[in-house]
C-alpha cells in the first residue's frame, strides 16, 4: 500500500465497545500480521501512521465515543500525524453512509463483516488458515472466543441485529481448534461470548448445542476455566448447568441479562418471559448449583417505565439476591421496535433511577461479600499494582465484576491460581493472604 510516508506502514487498532469488538480486533490484527504488516493494538508510542477504529453503536453514549474518537484521529490526520483513518466495526456499520457525508477526512468506512475488505486496503489476502491466530489484546492469561454472530431475538430496545444480523454459529470443531492453539499460546481461561450464548447450534445443529460444546471444551488439557456470558433466559436449556455441575474447569458463573423485572416492562421490552418464569429459573439453577455465582443486567428508564416498576424491580433484586449487576441507561435507537414508543422518562431521570437502584444492589453486594471473609478459594493473578497482586475468583468476570487484593510476599506472575484466604470485604472487592 503506498501513502505519504516512506517508511513502511504500521497500523494502530483502536477498539470501542464490547469485548465481541475487541475478538474482532485481534482477528484482524492477526490477519495484517500474518500479511507482514506491522500491526499494534491501543498503542500509546505514537509512531504509527494509520489508524483503524473499531466503533460501538449500541447506545447513544457509545456512539458519542465512538464519533469522537474518529474525529480525533482525524484531526491528527490533518496535522500530518497520520497518513490513513479508517474505520470499522457497528457504528460504521449502521451510519456508513451519514459519516461518509459528515466525516469525509476518513479514508474509507466498513461494516462489522467486512475484514477481507478492510485487508483489501493494504493489498493483503484473508487466510482462512489462520483460526484462532489472534494478537491478543488481552494479558496472556485469559482470552474472549467468539462461539457465534448476531442474534434473531426481537428485544424492542435492541439495535444488536441492525448490526450484526442474524444468529450465525460457529462449528464445535473450530471453536475447539481455536481454543486449543490459545491454550498452547499461554491462555488459562477463556470467556465464551455472543450476543445469545444459549441459541448456539440451533441453525447448523437444528439443537441447542452448547451443552455439547461446553463438555468438547472442557476436555482440553491446560483450560483451567470456562466462562459463560449473555445466556438469553427465555427458553433457558438447564443443560448447560448440568454440565456446568457435572465439568470441574467450567466456572460457576453465569451472565443472565434480564433487563428488568416488571411484567409491564418485560412485556414492552419483548422479553418473552415473566417475572415469575425468571425467579422460578433462578430458583432452580440454585437448586442444582448452590453456590453460582449470577450476574444480570437491567435497562433504567425504558419508555413508559413508572416509580412502580422501579420499586418493583428493587423487590425482585432483593429477593433474588444476585452476586453482580450492571445496569444502562435506555437509549432510544432508531429502527428498533421501542422507537415507535414516546421516549418520556428524562435522561436525568434515566441517571437517577440508575444509580438509585445500583445503590441499592451495591448493599446487597456488600452482604455477600462479608459472607467470604474467612473462606479460602483460588484465585487467577491478573497483575500487580502498586505493590500487591490483583485477582480474581471464578466469581468474577474481567473488568465487571470484584477483584482480590492478595497480599503475598512471594513472587507471583499472571495467569497464576493460587489460594487465597478472604479477610476483608468492601462492598465490590475482596482481600487476602495466600495460604
Amino acid at each position: 500500500m503506498k501513502t505519504k510516508s516512506l517508511k513502511q506502514d504500521k497500523v494502530n487498532i483502536i477498539t470501542l465497545g464490547c469485548s465481541k469488538n475487541m475478538v474482532d480486533s485481534e482477528v484482524l490484527s492477526g490477519q495484517l500480521l500474518a500479511n507482514d504488516i506491522d500491526t499494534v493494538h491501543e498503542s500509546r508510542k505514537k509512531d504509527h501512521n494509520i489508524v483503524i477504529i473499531n466503533t460501538c453503536g449500541f447506545i447513544d453514549k457509545a456512539k458519542e465515543e465512538s464519533v469522537n474518537t474518529i474525529l480525533q484521529q482525524v484531526e491528527l490526520k490533518k496535522k500530518g500525524k497520520l497518513d490513513k483513518v479508517y474505520v470499522t466495526g457497528c457504528l460504521s456499520e449502521r451510519y456508513k453512509q451519514n459519516l461518509e457525508t459528515e466525516i469525509p477526512e476518513v479514508d474509507a468506512f466498513f461494516g462489522t463483516m467486512e475484514l477481507p475488505l478492510i485487508l483489501k486496503k493494504f493489498e493483503a489476502d484473508y487466510k482462512g488458515e489462520l483460526l484462532g491466530e489472534r494478537l491478543l489484546a488481552t494479558p496472556q492469561h485469559y482470552a474472549y472466543v467468539k462461539i457465534s454472530e448476531g442474534c434473531n431475538r426481537t428485544c424492542a430496545f435492541c439495535a444488536i441485529p441492525l448490526m450484526r444480523g442474524g444468529h450465525v454459529s460457529r462449528t464445535i470443531e473450530s471453536i475447539v481448534k481455536e481454543v486449543e492453539g490459545l491454550v498452547k499460546r499461554g491462555v488459562k481461561e477463556v470467556m465464551l461470548i455472543a450476543q445469545e450464548l444459549t441459541y448456539y447450534g440451533l441453525d447448523i445443529y437444528k439443537e441447542r448445542a452448547l451443552p455439547r460444546l461446553l463438555n468438547e471444551l472442557a476436555d482440553i488439557p491446560g483450560l483451567t476455566w470456562i466462562r459463560l456470558h449473555y445466556a438469553y433466559p427465555s427458553k433457558f436449556p438447564i443443560e448447560i448447568i448440568e454440565v456446568m455441575k457435572q465439568r470441574k474447569n467450567i466456572c460457576n458463573y453465569l451472565d443472565l441479562p434480564l433487563q428488568h423485572a416488571s411484567n409491564s416492562m418485560l412485556k414492552a421490552m419483548r422479553r418473552q418471559i415473566t417475572r415469575e418464569e425468571m425467579e422460578e429459573l433462578i430458583l432452580h439453577i440454585r437448586e442444582l448449583i448452590p453456590g453460582i455465582c449470577l450476574r444480570t443486567t437491567l435497562i433504567a428508564g425504558f419508555p413508559g417505565e413508572t416509580r412502580e416498576d422501579v420499586e418493583e424491580l428493587k423487590l425482585f433484586l432483593e429477593k433474588m439476591q444476585f452476586d453482580r449487576v450492571g445496569i444502562f441507561t435506555y437509549s432510544h435507537e432508531e429502527q428498533t421496535a421501542a422507537y415507535g414508543l414516546e421516549d418520556n422518562v428524562p435522561a436525568e431521570e434515566k441517571e437517577a433511577r440508575a444509580q438509585e437502584i445500583m445503590e441499592f444492589q451495591q448493599e446487597i453486594s456488600y452482604r455477600k461479600n462479608q459472607e467470604k471473609v474467612g473462606q479460602t478459594l483460588p484465585v487467577i493473578i491478573d497483575r500487580k499494582e502498586a505493590g500487591r497482586y490483583i485477582g480474581r475468583t471464578e466469581f468474577d468476570s474481567v473488568e465487571v465484576d470484584n477483584e482480590v487484593i492478595v497480599q503475598a510476599s512471594q513472587k507471583l506472575s499472571p495467569g497464576d491460581f493460587v489460594m487465597v484466604k478472604i479477610t476483608k470485604a468492601y462492598d465490590y472487592d475482596l482481600e487476602g493472604e495466600l495460604t
